[in-house]
């Protein structure tokens, strides 16, 4: 099942956009940004949660040393900002878009809290898709710091394979299609674009992935 908008059965859009509830939807409108332009900054006051509905935003930070991070890259259908939820007042991290048409359903915390107020088996599994996807975060910056480029690459490509994938019928590959420019996921892994060119063709002679500009296809397990 395609990751946008769902965690198990739950259709998360249609639970949480107020464009959905007609007691919310006057007056709510979808916020549109260009390429990057800021939805939030680092120690903002974290007071909505956000539903793409349209683009690609990256969410991130920067050290110390001014040396930029990204955790993630979320497309049309995901959820950010939602830490705000857990009664976290300022964010740790800064939303940017990277797309020049992105469009964002912001929810407040006062409307999302009435809104799960009305279903507690919902509540439950929105509290429990916001655990693992800190852990997700949490493992793929161990990986940044931990493991070496070809590692990361193919531990990105599991993490597609969970989200985008699917058996091919005749021939049993796992086909990952997937949002991601190449850019998208040198970022991801934290690597050059060069490099990450490097690995995939590299990949490909080995004949572990065939791929295109829309497509990874794993011709064997990925270790």
């Amino acid at each position: 099942m395609s990751a946008l908008w769902y965690f198990e059965d739950v259709n998360l859009f249609k639970i949480l956009c107020p464009h959905k509830y007609p007691a919310y939807k006057e007056g709510h409108m979808l916020n549109k940004y260009k390429k990057k332009d800021y939805i939030y900054f680092e120690e903002d006051t974290a007071n909505k949660i956000y539903l793409i509905d349209r683009g690609k935003v990256k969410i991130g930070y920067y050290t110390e040393e001014g040396e930029e991070v990204i955790k993630a890259i979320l497309t049309k259908g995901e959820i950010f900002g939602e830490k705000a939820i857990l009664g976290i007042e300022k964010r740790n991290e800064f939303a940017q878009s990277i797309d020049n048409t992105t469009e964002i359903c912001p929810v407040s915390k006062e409307t999302m809290y009435s809104l799960m107020r009305d279903n507690v088996s919902v509540s439950f599994k929105i509290y429990k898709f916001i655990g693992l996807r800190m852990k997700k975060l949490e493992r793929r910056l161990q990986l940044l710091l931990f493991k070496d480029t070809r590692t990361r690459l193919l531990e990105f490509f599991k993490e597609l394979c969970e989200e985008y994938g699917h058996e091919c019928e005749k021939t049993g590959d796992q086909v990952i299609e997937h949002p991601y420019t190449q850019k998208d996921i040198a970022t991801l892994i934290g690597t050059s674009r060069p490099t990450l060119n490097t690995l995939m063709n590299e990949l490909k002679q080995e004949k572990v992935i065939e791929f295109n500009r829309k497509e990874i296809r794993l011709l064997k397990k990925v270790a």
